[in-house]
């Protein structure tokens, strides 16, 4: 597993040379987002793709 470090380097190693502070903001904010979403998937499980159609089917029918 790597370090919080090692990610921003990794990061900043994608980025193009000319990145602006907020391109930086806005790429650590959404890898944050993303792995918050990973580990909440794990913790509570996820919805298949029929029972989303099927919530939203309910959802949309009004």
């Amino acid at each position: 597993m790597s370090t919080v470090k090692e990610e921003i380097r990794s990061l900043l190693d994608k980025l193009p040379d000319d990145c602006s502070l907020e391109d930086v903001q806005y790429h650590l904010y959404v890898t944050e987002k993303i792995n918050r979403g990973i580990e909440r998937a794990e913790k509570e499980g996820t919805l298949s793709q029929d029972e989303v159609e099927g919530k939203l089917k309910k959802w949309t029918s009004n």
